[in-house]
């Protein structure tokens, strides 16, 4: 056999293969822009499927659809611990409360190290734990969480995970699919009738690939108001979607 030969056609294939997955994913994303291009009739056909298959939205959809660029983060040896972190002096601190006193704040912020930098979760907060995601600019990381432990209301212990972005080269900013196009995909081939989404939230989604650092890409996350919620993220550019998971699974995702 002529190895030579052989391989330079595997090579071939191999390019040809890309090629097409490029242009796939390439006209994809355009259909999926398209869309999004006329605001007006997209929420005409989004509120027809609604109608057509018996689903609620119980939320306001997002009106901003920005340019965002995926990104690299990485936890040090301090800042992502599996284990609650007692606090010496309990402090009284509710992100339910329409305002904290500035007593509790300092509170909080002297306890627990850039508090200020997260922002509060009602959709995985639950039983007395308070979920926060670490922003990145204006957007949460839904895997970079601080929880807060409650006993009496009071928090008496943390559990905290914090990232810095590694900036491994300058990532080129894609401007994102809208909301409507997110629903239009999941009314039409994952929710059943019925469905009541409660949720529509854009941030960061990743999975590591080392004990230390996420490459984190921007990601639609929807959650809906069925027995413990379903929760969908799907991929803000090409609008792939993920198979969805429960709340009480993606929080124990979130902590391995």
């Amino acid at each position: 056999m002529d190895w030579g030969r052989a391989k330079m056609i595997l090579i071939l294939a191999f390019f040809l293969l890309n090629a097409v997955l490029g242009y796939q994913l390439w006209t994809t994303r355009s259909d999926l822009l398209e869309f999004d291009a006329n605001t007006a009739s997209a929420n005409e056909e989004i509120q027809r499927l609604l109608k057509s298959k018996n689903i609620q939205i119980s939320t306001e959809l997002p009106n901003e659809v920005p340019r965002l660029k995926e990104i690299v983060v990485k936890f040090t040896e301090l800042e992502k611990s599996d284990k609650q972190i007692i606090l010496e002096t309990p402090f009284r601190y509710s992100p339910l409360m329409s305002k904290v006193s500035p007593r509790d704040t300092a509170a909080a912020r002297a306890a627990i190290p850039n508090i200020d930098k997260y922002q509060y979760d009602p959709v995985l907060s639950a039983n007395g734990v308070y979920v926060f995601h670490q922003l990145y600019g204006s957007l949460p990381m839904f895997e970079v969480q601080l929880e807060l432990f409650e006993q009496n209301g009071m928090i008496v212990a943390y559990r905290q995970g914090y990232v810095e972005d590694q900036a491994a080269g300058e990532q080129k900013e894609q401007k994102v699919i809208s909301p409507y196009t997110v629903l239009r995909s999941l009314i039409e081939t994952y929710f059943p009738s019925g469905t009541v989404v409660t949720g529509i939230k854009l941030g960061y989604h990743g999975q590591e690939y080392n004990s230390q650092t996420r490459f984190m890409v921007p990601y639609w996350r929807v959650t809906l108001g069925n027995g413990d919620g379903d929760i969908y993220y799907v991929h803000a550019f090409n609008g792939a979607v993920e198979p969805p998971q429960k709340k009480s699974n993606s929080q124990a995702a979130n902590k391995k």
